[in-house]
């Protein structure tokens, strides 16, 4: 399906009020159980130092090896969903 240019604009300036949910399927326990992670491509990583909750870093350390790729991909996500709102 191809969407033109003005109708992107349009889509995008409607308030989020306006925006019907009811046709997507809830994200409950039984998404989270079944969902999979997957990893962006690699790109440049930088060593940084950062201070988080503990109960955060053992929930992530919980989940096996890989907790801070984890962790990095959640930021993106959290990035990309709120790009928009910088430009």
């Amino acid at each position: 399906m191809t969407i033109s240019k003005e109708r992107l604009t349009q889509i995008e300036a409607l308030p989020e009020d306006r925006i019907g949910f009811s046709d997507l399927p809830e994200m409950d326990v039984a998404f989270f159980n079944t969902v999979r992670l997957i990893m962006p491509s690699a790109t440049t990583k930088q060593a940084i130092s950062l201070r988080v909750d503990d109960d955060v870093l053992q929930w992530f350390k919980a989940q096996g090896k890989g907790h801070l790729s984890r962790m990095n991909a959640v930021l993106r996500a959290y990035m990309l969903a709120h790009a928009k709102e910088r430009t």
